[in-house]
């Protein structure tokens, strides 16, 4: 009997119907969309649409990606300068409030504290007589990039197909119906703000407007949004701004929008030949063609990476219900829809060429969205670029690289102006243009690391693909934000350590001086200027240069403050044990070293390890939603795979319809799957897909560690299509049991090939494999000289239980593929 229940559950979860196969990268639902966060998402990086499925009065609410408030400005404070001898003075003196008191005063900027994104305004259809409606289904294909909508009214079958065009760089919305001649609507744009709506002959709306102003800046972001009706059957007239399409078989709607932003100094492009250009480049195409070749531009993005954690009958539910009931129940599949659906959105909302992901993706729909929709570099931002690298995308991660180029442009004169130093420097938060001064005052923008933790994502792409010409390419930045930590870096008097200051611990103060956040020295500003030294001299040895400056910055790297372990077993997140057990602020800065850094490890800083683990459970589960899904790639890599789960559980929780509304630090999941701070945050979305990532597999820690944290409920799966540090991409790994079967890996550079599993493996054959012993010579798996923490005499600090595991050495030839198999 125990045998034919066992049967019977394996056959639950892993077999499945075609229709349930097909739904596996589908978000669908039953009933339109009743608020913005019900509608679904599609985006070429330029151009976004949020498409509601409303069959009487459809709302496709659009956006590009330089619509936003405000024009070229800077927001430096040049009173910093002569103001910070006497601050970081009153920070060594422990005079704290006074400090914060100071630097609001002399150092946060007094014009602009950053721009906002805008929406483009939204596309109207109202069909006539369609509010009375049946058999509604509504989807968003991830795999083909199409959102879909369908009814009948009075027997008849009406379809929408929506997509934005990656090869023509325009919205298309496709309309059908299942009997001739059944198809009428009428069409308009709109928006709020400075816009004039017209139409251009019988076939064609027009929209044209300027940003809004915003703080001390006009406005002066010029679009213009083109759309034109094309019909198959029937008529088409223009009517007091709106098109009238009557009778038709079918009709196409083509959405083109251009603006005049060339670059964050330049707003002298034509806003409607842009528009023109596109559109009349569009609508000479055949929309079967169109479609095909939009899912091909697509697919060379998605299709690189697959994902199979088994199916329940969960897949048989619309999506909004499986969010609902995913924390009490097990529905794997929902899980990778998850993990694909963060990749869905960087390929729609990062192309090269494009502005780099914002806080929102490319997706807003009011003015002035929450936090203006911009960029905030102490860990939002970061976040959103996770997956680039690891799943497969990193001609994605090239918007964020240009940015961080043009702030080290920007910011050398912040820099300069601000604090007399070289090099160049961006505090917490940036826009479209570029500023760099802080904002938001003092207690969130006195934080000078942005560039600092900016810059790791040029060396960190590096090490996947080895490109030593990109490396070159991105130096001089890197050199920069190192020169600009070398001369922001003082002594501090009671260690003789070299710190920054004044800085803070991303917007969290201790209960010693809760009114203040300025601090000197905090850990995840030593953690970043480690890294970013450590990572500028590996830079100039591979490229033989700056032996002066290397050599400088090593000596200042034995200058820096180790790491701390406080009177409650809990990794300091300040230089004193301020720390506060029963703090629950969302922001875990002090565990960078951790994730995304590889300074803790379980295998190599076990008591740092054990630290973080302790610090974690101080801060618990829930919190926004960015937060939860940092925790998940921060129990990832503490090897607690059941751990890393439970906060997915806590993420996937419904906001919204059915759901309710969760509080400010509650997080949780939107009917359509975008993350809730709340509100909407991106970053969410793609912490989420990085922290699945290192449940699957880490490399960053000297080996490919396979399956390193996988939970208790994901024992049988496949994965196909990941990317390793060091060039190596995991064609295929396959696993039962908790135990990998089959593995292959391509290497892309050659050189020495280390594994990591729990169980044996041989080479395909029965070949036996070397047990790897000391350092792995490969130079793409060179682990940081982390210094020995300081421990405090009260501390307990608990021995890390590490699992037992087996590490093989395989030294491989560039473009060769190699099998593992389990070893019987």
């Amino acid at each position: 009997m125990r045998t034919l229940i066992v049967f019977f559950l394996i056959v639950m979860v892993c077999s499945c119907s075609n229709e349930q196969a097909e739904n596996d990268l589908k978000l669908w639902y039953d009933e339109p969309a009743s608020m913005w966060e019900e509608a679904l998402p599609v985006g070429n990086g330029r151009l976004g649409a949020m498409v509601f499925g409303i069959p009487g009065e459809e709302n496709i609410q659009l956006n590009e990606n330089t619509i936003w408030t405000g024009g070229p400005n800077r927001n430096d404070n040049p009173n910093a300068l002569e103001a910070l001898p006497e601050i970081r003075q009153l920070i060594f003196d422990g005079k704290y409030n006074e400090a914060q008191d100071l630097i609001n005063e002399k150092v946060i900027s007094k014009a602009s504290h950053g721009m906002s994104y805008q929406t483009a305004g939204n596309l109207l259809l109202d069909f006539e007589g369609h509010d009375n409606y049946d058999n509604l289904y509504r989807e968003l294909d991830i795999e083909r990039a199409i959102a879909t909508t369908s009814y009948t009214v009075e027997g008849v079958e009406y379809t929408r197909e929506i997509f934005s065009s990656f090869p023509n760089d325009v919205i298309v919305v496709r309309l059908t119906a299942s009997e001739p001649e059944a198809l009428s609507f009428s069409a308009t744009l709109a928006r709020e703000g400075n816009v004039k709506v017209s139409t251009n002959g019988s076939d064609m709306l027009k929209m044209t407007g300027v940003s809004s102003n915003h703080e001390t800046v006009e406005g002066k972001v010029k679009f213009e949004v083109l759309s034109k009706v094309v019909n198959d059957g029937g008529s088409l007239v223009s009517e007091d701004n709106k098109l009238v399409v009557s009778g038709a078989n079918s009709a196409t709607i083509f959405v083109s929008i251009g603006t005049n932003f060339v670059n964050y100094k330049d707003i002298s492009g034509d806003a409607g030949k842009m528009a023109e250009d596109y559109l009349s480049k569009a609508v000479k195409n055949d929309y079967k063609q169109m479609l095909k070749s939009h899912i091909s531009d697509y697919q060379k993005y998605f299709n690189r990476v697959s994902l199979d954690l088994g199916q329940t009958d969960s897949i048989k539910n619309p999506t909004d219900t499986r969010i609902e009931q995913f924390s009490e129940g097990n529905d794997p599949s929902l899980a990778a829809l998850y993990f694909q659906y963060g990749r869905y959105l960087l390929i729609s909302s990062s192309q090269p060429g494009t502005q780099a992901a914002n806080l929102q993706g490319i997706w807003a729909n009011q003015l002035f969205p929450s936090w203006d929709s911009k960029y905030t570099v102490n860990i939002n931002t970061e976040m959103n670029y996770w997956p680039a690298e690891p799943t497969n995308l990193p001609e994605l991660h090239e918007p964020l690289i240009q940015m961080i180029r043009e702030l080290s442009e920007a910011g050398r004169e912040t820099a300069k102006t601000m604090y007399g130093a070289d090099g160049w420097v961006t505090h917490h938060n940036t826009d479209i243009w570029r500023i760099c001064g802080p904002v938001d005052g003092s207690y969130w923008g006195m934080w000078p690391m942005g560039g600092v933790w900016l810059s790791q994502h040029l060396f960190d792409k590096y090490e996947y693909s080895g490109d030593t010409e990109y490396l070159r390419s991105v130096y001089d930045v890197m050199k920069g934000a190192a020169e600009f930590c070398l001369d922001y870096l003082v002594e501090e008097p009671e260690n003789g350590w070299m710190v920054m200051v004044p800085s803070n611990s991303p917007e969290n103060s201790p209960a010693h001086h809760s009114a203040s956040s300025a601090s000197a020295g905090t850990t995840m500003d030593n953690q970043l200027v480690f890294d970013l030294l450590t990572k500028t001299i590996k830079a100039a040895s591979i490229l033989n240069v700056d032996d002066e400056l290397v050599a400088e910055m090593e000596s200042v790297l034995k200058l820096l403050p180790p790491m701390q372990i406080g009177q409650h077993g809990q990794l300091q997140e300040w230089m004193y044990d301020w720390d506060n057990p029963n703090d629950k602020h969302r922001h875990v800065s002090h565990l960078y070293g951790l994730f995304p850094s590889n300074q803790i490890s379980p295998y190599r800083t076990p008591e740092l390890a054990d630290a973080s683990r302790t610090s974690l459970i101080h801060r618990g589960d829930p919190s926004t939603g960015w937060s939860i899904n940092w925790k998940i790639n921060l129990w990832a890599r503490l090897l607690d795979g059941n751990h890393a789960y439970e906060l997915m559980r806590e993420q996937i929780k419904l906001v919204g319809r059915g759901g309710g509304r969760r509080s400010f630090q509650q997080g949780g999941t939107y009917p359509n799957m975008f993350d809730a701070h709340p509100p909407f945050q991106i970053d969410g979305n793609f912490g989420f897909t990085s922290g699945l990532t290192e449940m699957l597999m880490q490399s960053h820690d000297g080996a490919i560690h396979l399956l390193p944290a996988m939970p208790d409920l994901w024992g049988s799966g496949r994965v196909t299509g990941l990317r390793a540090r060091g060039g190596f991409e995991i064609v295929e790994l396959e696993w039962e049991n908790h135990q990998v079967t089959k593995l292959t890996i391509k290497s892309n550079l050659g050189g020495n090939l280390r594994i990591r599993t729990a169980n044996e493996l041989t080479m395909k054959g029965n070949k036996e494999l070397a047990v790897a012993s000391g350092k792995n010579e490969n130079p793409f798996y060179q682990l940081p000289g982390v210094k020995e923490p300081l421990v405090s005499e009260s501390a307990e600090v608990n021995a890390f239980q590490l699992p037992q595991t087996n590490m093989y050495d395989v030294e491989t030839v560039k473009g060769t593929e190699y099998t593992f198999i389990a070893k019987q």
